[in-house]
């Protein structure tokens, strides 16, 4: 009697061969589909399927997508042979050991890039091409001018070579080439003269380099407009050695990213269709005379991290700012004209809806020597996230931030407890006492932050120890918001003594007047 299991083997079997001339109903299906399928395959397992029938061998010397990163990212997958265009060698490679972070082609692996180029079908193009390698730059000239030939359209390479290598010419003159991703580990490479790259890059979509050489090449300030590249859309840029002024203004740019630049004094960015922006670890520190300027009414993201403060800033037309999160680095005193930049910095982003300011943000708006308040505030700003120590002198900086946004509905704070004596010594006193110094100060502020506190609906409190200056302003949100409806109070593991400290605090907060009767408290 025959079993299930043979059944449903059966049927499967009639399903994809026909009984009477046994055609493989798979082989039959087109080009494009079965490029599809493998295209989930790493790379070694795409080229062992030429082995089954010179239909499979068509398939692979088509093959449009040609990523060699999966050689070492499917560990499991190296115990094949490394190159079944050169008939597919039979001696087995052993396993790697098994690891979740790609590394580079081995030499033996390179020759398996160099033949498959070599071995294909010329008169088919090359979709995708993707490596990692340590090679000298003739071995990659000749690599990249073969795909060049074959109508590459994305090249994404990560090389480290011995020497600097100079970007090769074939790849700024491409008409096909639409995406380019050329990461240099060591030392890095150069773009070509002036008078090569201004005419190149035509039909470049997407660029992203790393680690470019820059010194001595004042032609890269006015690099990136439209002359070089009039379908940019996404743009980003690594370690540019040597890179003092840019100006990026390519009118079809929407993504710009801009990350290790030490050494740039000036940042000019502008275009009518930007729509997420983000400058990272850039900036020369010590320059004084440093300058950025962003002029982009369709700018949606700006994620602007631990930049040095430059001596001035203009932010213009960001009338379409979703969200923004803001950090700066200070590596000395802030001078004056520093302050003022921080100041008009922060201004320009008054349109903005959803704000994340991290911990030097707080601590310059808590400066002394700072402005008593911004000089626009942010009226449409729904929802906002601080980023604090929350030392003493981080109370005023607080107060500054929520008078200028008087209509937040939302309120993140996130304590950064460095868990010295300072924020870990308990007030023994404090539930004890009527009103601290920073109730105090608090309280004074009720008039000024009316508008903030009648529209505030929740509050989220992380790192939440129950100290004097995270206690007050709890009190006072309880006290004064209107609005509120919940306050998440996210505190950490305790000992049993300083679980009997919170509930006395905890007690004390509950036992208070609160302004809004439909607030909720929560502790985690």
């Amino acid at each position: 009697m025959e079993t299930r299991s043979a059944k449903r083997r059966k049927l499967w079997f009639s399903e994809n061969y026909d009984s009477d001339n046994g055609i493989d109903r798979i082989s039959d299906l087109p080009d494009a589909i079965l490029h599809q399928i493998l295209f989930l395959l790493p790379i070694k397992s795409i080229a062992r399927t030429s082995l089954l029938s010179k239909r499979w061998r068509s398939l692979w010397s088509t093959f449009p997508d040609l990523d060699f990163n999966t050689i070492n990212n499917h560990p499991s997958d190296v115990t094949s042979s490394t190159s079944t265009t050169s008939k597919l060698n039979k001696t087995s490679a052993k396993k790697s050991s098994s690891s979740s972070s790609p590394r580079f082609v081995s030499f033996k692996d390179l020759d398996l890039v160099s033949q498959v180029l070599s071995l294909r079908d010329k008169n088919s193009d090359i979709r995708i091409l993707r490596f990692r390698s340590h090679l000298s730059f003739s071995c990659l000239n000749g690599l990249i001018r073969r795909a060049i030939r074959q109508n590459v359209h994305e090249l994404d390479i990560d090389v480290a070579t011995d020497d600097y290598f100079n970007l090769p010419r074939c790849v700024i003159t491409s008409e096909s080439l639409r995406s380019l991703r050329l990461k240099s580990r060591s030392p890095g490479f150069r773009l070509p003269p002036s008078s090569v790259v201004s005419g190149g890059f035509r039909s470049l979509h997407a660029l992203s380099l790393s680690l470019v050489i820059s010194f001595n090449q004042p032609y890269l300030l006015d690099l990136f407009t439209d002359s070089s590249f009039p379908h940019l859309r996404t743009l980003c840029l690594d370690a540019c050695e040597g890179l003092k002024q840019i100006k990026i203004g390519c009118r079809a740019l929407v993504d710009v990213t801009l990350d290790r630049c030490l050494q740039l004094h000036g940042l000019d960015v502008s275009g009518a269709k930007i729509e997420r922006l983000r400058v990272a670890n850039s900036f020369d520190a010590y320059s004084g005379k440093s300058w950025v300027k962003i002029n982009a009414p369709k700018l949606k993201s700006l994620c602007w991290e631990l930049n040095a403060i430059t001596g001035s800033s203009r932010l213009e037309n960001l009338t379409s700012l979703h969200e923004a999160s803001i950090g700066f680095i200070v590596h000395e005193e802030l001078t004056t004209a520093k302050l003022q930049s921080v100041s008009n910095f922060l201004s320009g982003l008054s349109h903005v809806r959803c704000l994340t300011l991290e911990s030097q943000c707080i601590e310059i708006l808590s400066n002394k020597n700072y402005f008593p308040h911004l000089q626009h505030p942010y009226n449409n700003l729904q929802s906002l996230e601080l980023h604090t120590g929350f030392k003493k002198h981080n109370v005023r900086g607080l107060a500054c931030i929520f008078r200028s946004t008087p209509s937040v509905h939302s309120l993140i704070v996130k304590i950064i407890n460095d868990y010295k004596i300072e924020r870990r010594q308990w007030n023994r006193d404090l539930w004890d006492m009527y009103s601290s110094e920073e109730e105090q100060y608090w309280q004074s502020q009720t008039l000024t932050l009316n508008s903030f506190l009648e529209n505030l609906n929740v509050v989220e409190i992380h790192g939440f120890l129950e100290c004097e200056n995270e206690v007050s302003l709890a009190k006072f949100f309880l006290k004064h918001g209107k609005a509120l409806q919940e306050m998440t109070l996210c505190t950490g593991h305790c000992n049993y003594r300083d679980s009997l400290r919170r509930q006395k605090i905890r007690s004390q907060m509950m036992g208070i007047s609160w302004a809004s009767s439909n607030a909720k408290i929560f502790f985690h």
